[in-house]
């Protein structure tokens, strides 16, 4: 039996065997795949569709720090309850506990470091099999970046 994401990543093959527009949007192909009766919202869904949109709100959530740094204020830590459950947990940074941030900083960070690692991967496949006359270069170290940015900031 194929996983959901197998289902609906078949969803958008069907869309391209129907000679839909291609490249498209996914809310294009979402709409396609709607009225030709391939998804339907399942009614548990909901609950899950608005937390996943109160989620997006609060990681657009910003506020100036004393520094004048404009900062993210709702964090979210992935917790491990005694039964093996995981819950994630949004905090404020302007009153959430040392522990909490830790927590959530961690998790970014090992987020960014996945998201680096799936780009790395991309770029070497990319490179090794479509053979670029000027191989794509990526460079993962983001120290001079930082120190642009504070620069350009301290400069505006």
């Amino acid at each position: 039996m194929a996983t959901k994401n197998e289902q609906l990543q078949s969803i958008v093959e069907e869309y391209r065997r129907a000679d839909n527009k291609w490249p498209a949007t996914m809310r294009e192909v979402a709409a396609w795949a709607i009225n030709a009766k391939l998804w339907a919202p399942q009614p548990s869904a909901v609950i899950g569709q608005c937390a996943e949109e109160l989620s997006r709100a609060l990681r657009d959530e910003y506020v100036t720090d004393p520094q004048g740094r404009r900062i993210r204020t709702k964090h979210a830590a992935t917790y491990t309850t005694g039964d093996g459950e995981q819950l994630v947990l949004w905090d404020d940074i302007r009153t959430a506990p040392s522990d909490h941030m830790r927590r959530a900083f961690q998790q970014r960070r090992h987020q960014i470091l996945g998201d680096c690692k799936q780009l790395k991967s991309d770029v070497d496949s990319f490179n090794q099999n479509r053979q670029p006359s000027e191989p794509i270069q990526i460079v993962f170290d983001f120290t001079l970046d930082l120190e642009e940015a504070a620069y350009l900031k301290r400069s505006a």
